[in-house]
């Protein structure tokens, strides 16, 4: 077998046998005749559409193909091959000419070399030049220069000089402006006479000195000092550690203007993350910490991103144009700023991405919103903060921090999972994590836990709650997860259904033993619905005061302030979502038991969701529940529109079961003009992204 193949198979035009030079003409012609047989085999139109050219006479070259003929072309035999050049000869010229235009535009414009870098002037003992490059300084040649990559593999590069048609890559005009960082290679380029040539630095000699703060200690980490770096030009991209440095608030908005929108977090974001220990924070605030720690800089500047999308606008004196840009700007600044720094990982970070993950969802970034959740969650497990036995040795704030942020990521990841049918990232059986310590900040030291007031109920009890119910959600997700994918049957399937219904037990009971602060007072019994709930009158009336507490400065904010009502209305409608997920799932197996369900019990089970549903927005001023922001309104949408279809599709529902879920989507219309009002976009026609999640705290 091995022979015939190889007289079928020509010798390659770019290779010579062993014994080329011996060949005799004869054996000339005879492979003329070879390789022109061969280009006989196929047309033109089929050897570059890579096709086998169909011919009924291959013998005949003057018969067109069948292709050709069913395509309607000439069918040509003109290719001739051709013989291997100077490997890159195209790339090769289009470097030279490249670099011709560079070097002429630099000349016609006159322009100066470079300013010397400070680490090229600390250098000692430089050596002689290895290269000459041309500097990238056109936008088109910096685009060109990310293309060789692609196009002409990286090859060592020899001791001696490079060609000088080597085609500049990214890196040359990079580092000819910007000082070696300590870890970097010492072989940078100096700006010398219009071009660069690299030249040996010796290591700067920066400081590291250990740092410990006393307060805040989000983390255990030195800041190491580096020197300033200069502004790059718009056409070279700077290192990250270029924006891995010290700043100063002023340079983002002044001063009072940040304090301000600090302050909003705390009076109206905080009850529902309490991601940070205020004390501390605000004494690391005042100290102007961030001038020595970048990345507290960047925790100042997400909590000021994350405020400034989740309080209605009226709070601030700037126009929504000017709320928007600041939000975006101090979003942009934390974010080169931790992008630089992940190594050593630490609980700031954690706090920093879920809060620009808040930032994202508010203002429907929704692909990026869940990149900085991933981000967050993963940095969590990282340092285990899953796992309780990684709190030894940690002082008591970092310690309540880590357990706050990580119940917060716990309940958005239930969150994304039932709202848009995601996986569960953090499992409540992989966790062993306690719950935070229902202590306010004032009372929680770094070295010791201080009594708590005899009647006064914490701020993280809030959190605590809604931590449970969000457990109860992961227990009956994971179930249904398990059953999709291997129904369960006889004693099994028995066995699922009292499991069922002792979690619909639990989550009922859920809130039974809240704090008095954080108990519902219902306005009316649960199971009457008074014509007050809807109409016109009530949708009216409504609309103004949310209109008076988004617009009017001078509205009283007494209610929005009040934050045990604020959390109220986020821990109720949260238990509702979950009773009726469960409920749900109940009756499936129901159905799968029986082989069907008693649709009379189940309109009337949904008439009481409903029902409690809207008793617990009536009790809550409509202020408390503004103040939660889009985040409750993906809750009640989910439930009620679900509620609307089960009504829909009953042939025995009663009427007070339509009357509930059409004073209830009558609500929703509410809600929605709440969540139109905190866009910050004047493009966005309102409506919520189908792929938005309602976060914790955003709970």
């Amino acid at each position: 077998m091995a022979p015939a193949r190889a007289k079928k198979e020509p010798p390659s035009p770019s290779r010579a046998s062993p014994s080329s030079d011996e060949a005799t003409p004869k054996d000339s012609s005879e492979n003329s005749k070879t390789k022109r047989k061969r280009q006989s085999q196929s047309c033109d139109a089929c050897r570059a559409r890579k096709v086998r050219c169909a011919r009924e006479n291959p013998d005949d070259p003057k018969q067109s193909c069948k292709h050709c003929i069913a395509l309607g072309i000439p069918c040509t035999y003109d290719y001739q091959p051709k013989k291997r050049g100077p490997p890159n000869l195209y790339l090769r010229r289009l470097q030279e000419a490249a670099a011709a235009q560079a070097a002429s535009q630099d000349g016609v414009n006159g322009a100066e070399p470079p300013p010397q870098s400070p680490a090229s002037a600390t250098t000692t003992n430089p050596t002689p030049p290895q290269a000459s490059l041309s500097p990238v300084s056109t936008h088109g040649s910096l685009s060109s220069s990310f293309l060789e990559p692609s196009l002409n593999p990286i090859s060592p590069v020899p001791s001696g000089s490079l060609p000088p048609s080597r085609y500049p890559i990214a890196a040359d005009g990079f580092h000819s402006q910007y000082p070696s960082m300590p870890s970097y290679s010492s072989h940078l380029p100096e700006p010398l006479n219009g071009r660069t040539s690299p030249r040996h630095l010796d290591p700067p000699p920066f400081t590291t000195p250990t740092e410990q703060f006393s307060t805040y200690p989000l983390h255990n980490w030195s800041y190491k000092q580096h020197q300033a770096l200069p502004i790059p030009p718009p056409s070279v991209i700077p290192p990250l550690s270029y924006y891995y440095r010290p700043h100063r608030l002023e340079d983002i908005a002044p001063r009072d203007t940040i304090l301000l929108i600090i302050a909003l977090f705390f009076d109206f974001v905080y009850p529902l993350t309490p991601c940070v220990h205020k004390p501390s924070f605000m004494a690391d605030v005042h100290s102007h910490r961030e001038e020595r720690d970048p990345l507290f800089f960047a925790l100042v500047m997400s909590v000021v991103a994350s405020t400034l999308v989740q309080v209605p606008r009226s709070y601030l004196p700037m126009e929504r144009h000017a709320v928007r840009k600041l939000a975006q700007n101090c979003h942009e600044a934390s974010r080169h700023i931790t992008v630089a720094s992940y190594d050593p990982p630490t609980s700031m970070h954690v706090v920093v991405r879920y809060l620009d993950c808040v930032y994202h969802f508010c203002e429907g970034h929704d692909a990026t919103q869940h990149a900085a959740f991933g981000e967050a969650a993963h940095i969590a497990i990282t340092l285990r903060m899953h796992e309780e036995s990684s709190y030894e040795g940690l002082d008591l704030i970092e310690c309540e921090v880590r357990r706050r942020t990580f119940w917060l990521l716990f309940g958005a990841d239930k969150s994304m999972s039932i709202l848009l049918g995601r996986p569960i990232c953090l499992r409540d059986e992989d966790t062993t994590c306690n719950f935070p310590r229902e202590l306010d900040d004032e009372y929680i030291t770094p070295s010791a836990y201080l009594p708590q007031p005899h009647g006064k109920t914490a701020i993280v009890s809030g959190l605590n709650y809604t931590s449970r119910i969000f457990a109860l959600l992961g227990e009956i997700l994971v179930r249904i997860r398990v059953d999709k994918r291997s129904p369960p049957q006889g004693q099994f399937l028995t066995a699922r259904l009292e499991e069922v219904q002792a979690l619909h037990s639990r989550i009922v009971s859920a809130l039974a033993h809240a704090p008095e602060p954080l108990r519902l007072k219902h306005a009316h019994p649960q199971s009457h619905i008074p014509p007050e709930y809807g109409g016109a009158g009530f949708r009216q009336a409504t609309f103004a005061e949310v209109k008076d507490f988004f617009d009017n400065p001078n509205a009283s904010r007494a209610n929005a302030l009040n934050q045990f009502l604020v959390m109220q209305a986020n821990l109720y409608v949260t238990q509702q979502l979950v009773r009726f997920v469960i409920e749900q799932y109940r009756d499936e197996l129901i159905t799968s038991l029986r082989g069907n369900v008693d649709e009379l019990r189940v309109s009337e089970d949904r008439e009481v969701v409903a029902s409690e549903l809207l008793s617990i927005l009536h009790s809550i001023p409509i202020q408390s529940i503004a103040t939660n922001g889009p985040s409750l309104v993906h809750k009640v949408r989910f439930v009620a529109s679900t509620l609307l279809d089960a009504v829909r599709k009953a042939e025995t529902a009663p009427a007070s079961a339509a009357r509930a879920h059409a004073y209830l989507w009558d609500f929703l219309s509410i809600l929605s003009e709440i969540e139109r009002n905190y866009l910050l976009d004047d493009d966005r026609d309102g409506t919520s992204s189908a792929d938005g999640i309602p976060m914790v705290g955003s709970n």
